[in-house]
């Protein structure tokens, strides 16, 4: 199976793996044969792109540290907590309580997957950006509190925070959210008053830490300072903080919004390195980059020498260079395919991702 964006899709492509609408029931299952108006569905609801079976990826699997189904409840009930404070109104007790239960339930498959690292390939939602986001926020911070050696009820407070890191956003007008142009200062400090609002608001009734607490309230402060609502530097910004912080920029990189496009995950992965020290603590980078692949198996990628291939493993000591499985040369495919491991070839490198 790989990964195919929305606009390489193509009827007689078969769905890899089941696609939930934006409620978070199954709109198309795996094994389904696309339809034009399967895909002109696919493209009407914003999606980046879905997983598709063929010939050149028949033999990968791409396992999820995270089940979908239990992705979908807990996206589906994020959104339920945002559309009732949206209308003024508190979340019922249930929804809360469902909400930690889904806490609950990707800490217990994290841990039983603790040895995979995570393959981000999302098929997000365009207009569902914060639900998605919030919960691969709390997936990725949990990857990294468990290879950081937390123990469970560290782990659940840990991801119950940072599903929870953005409500604070909804307190402020959409509009500003997903403006396309500038920012006006005045519209700016309003989008970075949301740590702090979510914070004041968490603390009414949500049955959560301190510790949860404070990583709401710091996962915008900066490792080497400068960032908010506190400005607050190294060790002072709360170890959550501090996780979740780097969850939330990788997962925003990597999705589209209104106002740009997407950064490749490798693009992002470059990114986060790069900040380590400014934005990031080195702890959580140096853990982050052993957990998380930047050419998620099922990518295809073309490599500085003009070979295409698909991603077919990653190592955790070099994510930056994985097995590859060469499948076209000279803009021709080939009758046998072959592997490269590029931790075998310093000369090689992978230059962009490839779209066949």
């Amino acid at each position: 199976m790989r990964f195919v964006p929305t606009y390489c899709l193509r009827e007689g492509m078969i769905v890899g793996d089941n696609l939930f609408n934006e409620q978070g029931d199954l709109m198309l299952s795996a094994g389904t044969v696309l339809t034009d108006e399967y895909v002109t569905s696919i493209e009407r609801m914003r999606y980046n792109g879905i997983i598709v079976d063929d010939n050149i990826s028949k033999d990968l699997a791409i396992i999820n540290v995270v089940s979908d189904k239990v992705r979908s409840q807990t996206v589906k009930g994020i959104k339920n907590v945002f559309v009732d404070l949206g209308k003024g109104g508190k979340p019922a007790k249930q929804t809360i309580s469902a909400l930690r239960t889904g806490v609950e339930q990707i800490v217990d498959e994290i841990c039983s997957n603790r040895h995979l690292m995570v393959n981000m390939v999302d098929m997000k939602v365009f207009d569902d950006y914060t639900y998605y986001h919030s919960v691969n926020v709390a997936v990725l911070s949990i990857v990294l509190g468990v290879a950081l050696g937390m123990e469970k009820e560290e782990l659940c407070n840990l991801g119950y925070g940072a599903l929870l890191h953005d409500i604070g956003k909804v307190f402020i007008d959409k509009k500003i959210l997903n403006k396309e142009g500038r920012l006006t200062p005045a519209e700016f400090d309003l989008i970075k008053a949301h740590s702090q609002m979510g914070y004041e608001h968490i603390k009414k009734g949500y049955g959560m830490s301190q510790t949860a607490y404070l990583g709401i309230l710091d996962h915008h402060e900066q490792y080497g300072g400068g960032g908010y609502p506190g400005g607050l530097k190294g060790e002072s910004i709360s170890w959550y903080g501090r996780i979740i912080a780097v969850a939330d920029v990788y997962d925003a990189l990597t999705s589209d919004r209104p106002y740009r496009k997407s950064l490749l995950p490798a693009e992002a992965m470059e990114y986060v390195m790069a900040s380590t020290m400014t934005l990031f603590d080195p702890r959580v980078v140096e853990v982050f980059v052993r957990k998380v692949a930047p050419y998620p198996v099922g990518t295809c990628v073309k490599l500085s020498n003009g070979l295409v291939g698909i991603v077919i493993e990653n190592s955790e000591s070099l994510c930056m260079r994985p097995k590859v499985r060469i499948f076209k040369e000279n803009e021709v495919f080939i009758d046998e395919p072959y592997v490269l491991n590029l931790a075998d070839h310093d000369r090689l490198n992978i230059t962009v991702m490839a779209v066949v």
